[in-house]
């Protein structure tokens, strides 16, 4: 008998709960087939979403963008779901005589939800077809008919047994690999057989670059693979109907998304209360072409701080170390000035989505408006030659900090790269320049700085101080990063590092290859040493920094992700995303 109306409304009302964030189901996007004009969706799908704690949203395929980019970002995780061949157009390559019901415009709009989604950082999680486009999407090819383009005999991978039927097996290639935390298997169960049911005759040829093969067939075809840095993981067999019908193995691979997708909504509420600050960028210097509210040529703009959830960046005149004297000094200056004009025209180009910052009140005020907010820095003093009315000039003008050198030697300092050792750490006059910025309120950036330099500015300043975009030494064997007792002395003065995600100065042995989990070793090595309070995030984006898990400002979010996963408090997550940079403003007045 079904229930009345009064009990319906009854068991809606008796659901309610005061801690939505504690009983909300993660949203998560489920890609839908087409077939005789309708969109159709196997219940497996989303029975298994449910059963794994999540909350379905179905996502028709339309190629409306305005629909996509809505649905998209609403949702904590996206499913890609199986189904009928992909167009081998994508791939540039005529169709073999095998292919059938191909849909261009499905494949058009689950490859645009790859796009938004993973532009977004959201976990996505493939499927059969879903595993075979995602690795078309990021660069791999496909068999287009897997019997008569394998280059061995195939086992039969369309089974004729009901789909929920087990009727081969897959093993795992990867002993480190997330899939194999997923399905919950010991490093001894590495090369047990896992039993799946197989139901394709197109395959991963090549995975797409960056991704890993985890799983093989026991005829050496491709059954999984991830990204190691990207909340990324798809598998060529059904889990869904395997996850239905008691195989626990196969839920877990749903509770394994669904936990991302958790985490991923835990990560977006904390966006939306902290300020998330970017303390070093370089931005400005491509500002003759550029245009901050388009997503084009650098890593920094609006539509990239919008998807990446970053609030606020510091935008840097950065002045490459040239000849010491009036007219050079001159010029440099004048060149310093000019940049951060270009920074506010940008700003003035889009007031309702940016405004400058000269103050933490700024830029809390900017974050209760919806708006970015852009602070002016200064890297190199020899903007300022021998004059100290150039650096009140910058004060004027609303500069945040001022990078004492960068490479090479100035007239204030010496510096940790290209140094003849001329100050033997600060020059009279850098003395004189850390006491007026310490008189007028200006922030001083010891990155590039000559250790002797470091231990001048520490002993004399009587501010706290920053190193806007350096790393650890201890990890990383670069002139540049501090070493672990100048990261203390720094901690101690009340300052702040911001680690830097520039690949040299953060992999030492693989500065190409640098990951973000290379990065996150620094953050937490900084934790460890010295507490929490006294490390942020300064990305050097423009001027050669971009990760492999972080490439722009886009990607932000992803260094929340990695912070809850190591388990740091929500208050010292929000601490070194802003807080602590913002600390050390403040003690500047």
């Amino acid at each position: 008998m079904s229930p009345t109306l009064e009990e319906l409304f009854a068991q809606v009302d008796r659901a309610a709960a005061v801690d939505t964030a504690a009983t909300t189901r993660p949203r998560i996007g489920i890609s839908m087939n087409r077939q005789d004009g309708k969109e159709t969706l196997a219940d497996p799908y989303f029975q298994s979403i449910v059963l794994a704690g999540g909350a379905p949203v179905l996502v028709p395929a339309t190629t409306e963008l305005s629909v996509l980019t809505t649905i998209v970002d609403g949702l904590d995780g996206l499913l890609l779901t199986g189904g009928g061949d992909i167009s081998p157009d994508l791939l540039g390559e005529a169709p073999h005589p095998s292919i059938e019901d191909v849909d261009p415009i499905r494949d058009a709009s689950e490859l645009q939800l790859i796009r938004l989604a993973s532009q977004r950082s959201l976990p996505i999680f493939g499927i059969c077809r879903g595993h075979q486009l995602l690795n078309v999407a990021f660069g791999g090819t496909l068999y287009q008919d897997l019997p008569s383009q394998f280059p061995k005999p195939v086992l039969l991978h369309s089974q004729k047994e009901a789909r929920a039927v087990v009727t081969q097996t897959v093993t795992l290639t990867a002993p480190h690999s997330e899939l194999r935390r997923a399905l919950g298997l010991s490093d001894e169960a590495l090369t047990m057989p896992i039993p799946v049911n197989s139901l394709h005759h197109q395959a991963v040829r090549d995975v797409a670059p960056g991704f890993i093969a985890t799983a093989e067939a026991p005829d050496g075809v491709n059954e999984a693979m991830e990204h190691p840095e990207y909340p990324i993981l798809s598998v060529q067999w059904h889990p869904e109907w395997l996850a239905t019908t008691g195989h626990e193995a196969m839920l877990r691979l749903f509770r394994h998304f669904i936990h991302r997708a958790h985490r991923y909504a835990h990560a977006r509420r904390l966006h939306h209360t902290m300020i998330t600050l970017d303390s070093h960028t370089d931005t400005p210097m491509l500002f003759d072409t550029f245009d901050l509210g388009r997503k084009e040529g650098g890593r920094v703009n609006l539509p990239l701080m919008r998807e990446g959830g970053l609030d606020a960046v510091v935008m840097a005149a950065y002045l490459p170390q040239g000849e010491r004297n009036d007219e050079a000094h001159r010029r440099a200056f004048d060149y310093a000035v000019e940049r951060l004009t270009r920074v506010e025209e940008q700003a003035v180009r889009y007031p309702e989505f940016l405004g400058i910052a000269r103050s933490t009140d700024d830029l809390r005020r900017l974050k209760r408006e919806g708006r970015k907010a852009i602070l002016l820095g200064v890297e190199n003093g020899y903007a300022i030659g021998r004059d100290l009315s150039r650096l009140h000039a910058f004060k004027r003008m609303g500069v945040a900090y001022m990078t004492l050198c960068h490479n090479g030697d100035n007239e204030l300092c010496d510096s940790a790269s290209g140094s003849n050792g001329e100050w033997g750490g600060l020059s009279s006059f850098g003395r004189e320049v850390v006491a007026e910025m310490n008189r007028i309120g200006m922030m001083i950036d010891i990155s590039h700085a000559a250790d002797a330099t470091f231990d001048d500015v520490v002993r004399l300043s009587r501010r706290p101080i920053v190193a806007t975009h350096s790393s650890c030494r201890a990890l990383c064997d670069h002139r540049r990063n501090l070493d672990d007792d100048r990261i203390r002395a720094l901690a101690e003065a009340g300052g702040v590092m911001q680690i830097c995600l520039y690949g040299g100065f953060i992999n030492h042995d693989d500065p190409d290859g640098a990951t973000l989990s290379d990065a996150v070793r620094h953050i937490l090595h900084v934790v460890r040493l010295v507490g929490p309070d006294h490390v942020g995030i300064g990305s050097d984006f423009d001027g050669g920094g971009g990760l492999i898990g972080c490439q722009s400002a886009g990607e932000m979010i992803q260094i929340t992700l990695r912070l809850l996963a190591e388990g740091l408090s929500d208050a010292d997550i929000a601490n070194i995303w802003g807080g602590n940079f913002m600390r050390v403003m403040d003690a500047q007045r």
